[in-house]
């Protein structure tokens, strides 16, 4: 069902959310919608992200599937100008693509270090770079990235991905300082243990092990990390930059 009025915080803003066909950035993008946003979805899956705009229609907004592969810089190029051309601007971008290729460093081969970081990280920065244009002109954004807990506690056998969320954290921070005079926000949200395909083939033990370490004793859901998201993405949230917000039950309180 959608939204009542009082909770369509977004109402008319032009959402752009990559890695949105499943996962979090699924229940991203029906966050912004159920809260009035047009939602742009950018994914690789097509077929998945049709399904997903079907949702955000359900939800109370617009939605429109792009294909979109964050590591290209062209193909970014490309899917801000399709939304843009469609909708004539883009305020909110949430940069959740993601990918993971867990090894031990020493046994991590090259290419797995390279796609990780190409896609989690570069294809952050391609994203940014290619909205921000409209977001000066317009003087007013909202980006959020999708980082994660461990960026912030490290995780053996993940040197990639944790440098590439890690990175992603001084991202935000250092594009926050650059764009503030324009207002536009920019802030990362890390999510901890969070019930996702991603982390539906870990072993029942690690699992286990994870929970035992979260005060709340309950692994997240992505909803959880989307309503961190549309908050951030309000004006609720309008003198809040630089921020990196934890959605970790706890895991992790620095």
């Amino acid at each position: 069902m959608p939204s009542s009025v009082s909770t369509r915080l977004l109402e008319g803003r032009v959402a752009l959310v990559t890695g949105a066909s499943q996962g979090i950035g699924h229940a991203c993008a029906v966050a912004l919608a159920e809260a009035g946003a047009q939602v742009a979805l950018g994914s690789r899956n097509l077929e998945k992200l049709r399904v997903v705009s079907a949702e955000t229609e359900t939800a109370g907004g617009n939605g429109m599937a792009i294909s979109l592969d964050v590591a290209d810089a062209d193909s970014v190029r490309i899917a801000v100008e399709e939304v843009v051309a469609a909708w004539g601007k883009i305020e909110i971008l949430v940069n959740n693509a993601g990918i993971t290729r867990d090894n031990l460093v020493m046994r991590m081969k090259l290419e797995d270090w390279e796609s990780v970081l190409r896609t989690n990280l570069d294809g952050a920065y391609h994203c940014i770079r290619a909205v921000l244009p409209g977001m000066v002109r317009q003087r007013y954004g909202r980006i959020i990235n999708i980082a994660s807990v461990v960026a912030q506690v490290g995780n053996a056998g993940q040197a990639n991905y944790v440098a590439s969320k890690a990175g992603l954290i001084g991202l935000t921070k250092a594009v926050a300082a650059e764009v503030a005079s324009r207002s536009i926000t920019v802030n990362a949200v890390a999510p901890g243990f969070i019930d996702t395909a991603m982390t539906a083939g870990l072993p029942d033990a690690v699992k286990d092990k994870l929970l035992s370490i979260i005060p709340l004793r309950r692994a997240g859901s992505g909803r959880d990390v989307a309503n961190a998201v549309r908050f951030l993405a309000s004006d609720e949230a309008s003198y809040i930059t630089g921020h990196c917000l934890n959605v970790n039950g706890g895991m992790f309180m620095g």
